[in-house]
């Protein structure tokens, strides 16, 4: 078995294993069965694929957690006190279930990454104490001025963080209340049954006034990012309804409808100021799907960038292209039938109404995401972001794509 040691872009040792190696193969097949979590599976898979098992990203996996947890926690127990207070009850409960952290998860463990990479040997400013052999030797000085930069560094992250993840939850509670979706939230109080809708208004109305207020403080950069993407989100939006009627007039037998879905839909000229190279603009559904969900990432990343984190474009790129295969690898595979029932065009209902045979959409759907996987992983690659390529394998082995007609 051959080994050999590299390093990442960060400084960061990784152990690389070669692409016969056992240890890989066995990977490969632990990753493919149903024994290993889903998380576990997608570390498993990172490794048989790339031959690198990077220690470093998992213990950042583990302090990112930890500080998104702490930052719903508050997030929640201040919605909390303004329901109790706007309703008048005591003791509720609050939590929202949303996967629109998972891009702000991925950009503070980079960040975490970058921080580490700029503080002395033997000190952790994540968790702002000494670390390894030197921290225990006592030869590390955590007040040094390159670890306290690198600390600095940290609380800016997570500051970042914190405004960010309430943005996103703020705008993906406007679009629960525009479609009168309030499965997500869970709310409860003792001794009395609270109103979902009025309870995801109060809740969507005080994360906007936290999120006004910061960017009142906040360089215009970071407004002027956030209210592109909202206006380009709710651009492709106000389009929806042509969108149904295009489906409606494929399933209804126009010969001219699929052409539609191919021109305006599937194949819609990608604008110039989109974050793709050349050859990648020809990605399938890329147009809609990044005004419908990536855009949103992009002004993300943007508002990092308007407080000062130098972000690489290829990173970027990664957290947008995953999250265009995410959303239709999990919800618009999970939503087939619901969306065909409500005439909803998606990029897998209109692979149905494309093709001749079932079969046909169901390899269709599964080899453009399968793209979209690929490239997401070369640019998570460029930028020397193991996080993200776990974070793909995650994706990629929560789907359910049998649930497609034509699967079996």
């Amino acid at each position: 078995m051959t080994r050999a040691s590299r390093r990442g872009s960060d400084g960061a040792a990784e152990r690389s294993v070669g692409p016969s190696s056992p240890l890989r193969a066995v990977a490969r097949r632990l990753a493919a069965s149903d024994r290993p979590s889903t998380a576990q599976r997608a570390i498993l898979g990172y490794y048989a694929e790339t031959g690198r098992f990077d220690y470093r990203a998992l213990r950042i996996k583990s302090a990112v957690d930890d500080t998104l947890d702490a930052i719903l926690e508050d997030v929640y127990g201040d919605v909390e006190a303004a329901v109790a207070d706007e309703l008048g009850v005591d003791g509720v409960d609050f939590a929202y279930e949303t996967k629109l952290t998972l891009p702000a998860e991925l950009t503070l463990g980079y960040l975490y990454r970058r921080a580490i990479a700029r503080s002395a040997p033997g000190y952790d400013p994540v968790a702002d104490e000494p670390a390894g052999i030197r921290g225990r030797l006592g030869l590390v000085d955590p007040s040094a001025p390159a670890n306290r930069e690198a600390r600095e560094y940290v609380e800016r992250a997570e500051e970042a963080t914190a405004l960010i993840v309430q943005a996103l939850l703020d705008g993906d509670m406007r679009d629960a209340i525009n479609d009168d979706e309030f499965e997500d939230f869970e709310v409860a109080a003792p001794g009395t049954t609270l109103d979902r809708r009025r309870v995801a208004e109060i809740a969507q109305s005080h994360l906007q006034g936290v999120v006004e207020a910061a960017f009142d403080r906040a360089p215009d950069a970071v407004r002027t990012a956030y209210d592109d993407a909202v206006e380009r989100s709710e651009a492709h939006q106000d389009r929806d309804d042509r969108f149904r009627d295009m489906l409606a007039d494929a399933l209804d037998g126009d010969p001219d409808a699929a052409e539609r879905i191919e021109a305006e839909y599937k194949f819609a000229p990608v604008p110039e100021d989109a974050p793709f190279p050349d050859d990648e603009r020809d990605l399938p559904y890329l147009r809609t799907q990044y005004d419908r969900v990536g855009v949103i990432y992009r002004g993300m990343l943007d508002a990092y960038r308007g407080v000062g984190f130098e972000i690489p474009d290829a990173f970027g790129t990664s957290i947008v292209l995953a999250i265009i295969g995410a959303q239709i690898w999990l919800d618009d595979v999970d939503d087939y039938r619901d969306d065909v029932a409500e005439g909803q065009l998606t990029p897998v209902t209109a692979e149905y109404v494309l093709a001749d045979r079932d079969a046909a959409a169901y390899e269709n759907v599964v080899s453009i995401t399968e793209r979209y996987f690929e490239l997401a992983r070369d640019h998570a690659e460029t930028a020397g972001s193991p996080l993200n390529g776990i974070a793909i394998e995650y994706i990629l082995r929560s789907g359910e794509p049998e649930r497609l007609p034509g699967s079996g």
